[in-house]
């Protein structure tokens, strides 16, 4: 029995997974509440290319009145970084939900304050 334990004990354990971060910058489009978004994603620290994302949108305070449909992130030139049109309701705070697929499937609900300038997250 203790060649079993100690064979255990050399086989590898399940992969860890590695955190998924994301970061949005939003600034104003020129239209109401209209904002062109840069989402960052990092794997493990390293920018995440390769995804298909979705980015929907709706306010923590009123999720039933108040939320938009999600759209499709286009990937930049940058790896780990892709592009989004949001056109929301009114300025505010906002929980912007990402949908992530391809080399990893997950979701990341970033909070951020959007403004008539542009977006802050939310402290």
């Amino acid at each position: 029995m203790r060649w079993l334990a100690a064979l255990l004990i050399l086989l590898p354990g399940p992969a860890i997974a590695q955190k998924l971060d994301g970061k949005l910058e939003c600034r104003y489009a020129g239209m109401d509440f209209v904002y062109d978004c840069t989402i960052t994603l990092l794997r493990g620290g390293q920018p995440l290319s390769g995804a298909q994302v979705t980015v929907g949108a709706d306010m923590p305070s009123m999720p039933m009145a108040h939320n938009i449909k999600p759209v499709n992130a286009k990937p930049t030139s940058k790896p780990g970084e892709y592009q989004a049109r949001l056109d929301l309701e009114m300025t505010g705070e906002w929980a912007v939900k990402l949908r992530i697929a391809g080399p990893v499937r997950d979701q990341l609900v970033l909070h951020y304050i959007f403004t008539e300038s542009g977006t802050a997250p939310r402290k």
